[in-house]
């Protein structure tokens, strides 16, 4: 629920996998099988000469460099410049503030007498406002809450780790009534992803009877 490109993560996961597969697949052969290192021992000398010949062959006049050393270093760039923005893709989507207003803007206006400002609520406060609200319940260990902007809207991705045992239509009821008030009380709705989990820290956490 944020824009991390999971599908290109996904992509290029198993493209990198496989080259490192094949890559060492390929070098068990060589220790291990006396036909495909006889092979690589002909094969590697002569297909390093053919290299160097290309090289030479395609030198800028005037010069000692070959261009395809400038591509290379062309195409070396560009591969830089999309992992930087591949690496500025992850994550994105996250949101500082969940809802705000300022007169004549399409958020709200201010009514007739009231002195001009804006309203902006942040997404740490709900975060702490739902924490705090969970935080008598023995059947959860941990809450995190944050803001996403999801199909143009804010939306709120709550996630509560639970303890093993717990019942989680009472959480989600529990949940849906707490986001109920809340809503009431900022006088703005916003969308909630409740997900609930119970990983390793549930599994070692002292044992409690969920009542």
């Amino acid at each position: 629920m944020n824009g991390t490109p999971r599908v290109l993560n996904r992509v290029l996961v198993l493209i990198f996998g496989a080259v490192v597969a094949a890559a060492g697949v390929f070098m068990v052969l060589l220790a291990a099988v006396p036909a495909v290192g006889a092979w690589w021992a002909t094969w590697a000398p002569s297909a390093s000469l053919e290299a160097g010949r290309g090289f030479a062959s395609t030198w800028i006049p005037g010069t000692h460099v070959s261009w395809l050393w400038i591509l290379a270093m062309a195409l070396l760039a560009c591969l830089i410049l999309l992992m930087v923005w591949w690496m500025a893709k992850q994550g994105t989507g996250r949101r500082d503030l969940v809802a705000w207003s300022a007169p004549g803007t399409e958020h709200g206006s201010a009514e007739s007498g009231e002195a001009p400002g804006r309203v902006a609520i942040a997404a740490s406060t709900v975060d702490q406002a739902l924490r705090n609200a969970l935080a008598y319940r023995r059947d959860l260990l941990g809450t995190s809450v944050a803001a996403v902007e999801f199909e143009g809207r804010i939306a709120l991705r709550l996630r509560v780790v639970a303890r093993q045992g717990a019942d989680p239509q009472e959480i989600a009821r529990e949940v849906e009534r707490i986001v109920t008030g809340m809503d009431l009380l900022l006088g703005h709705e916003c969308p909630v992803l409740l997900h609930i989990a119970s990983g390793t820290r549930a599994r070692f956490s002292r044992a409690e009877r969920v009542r």
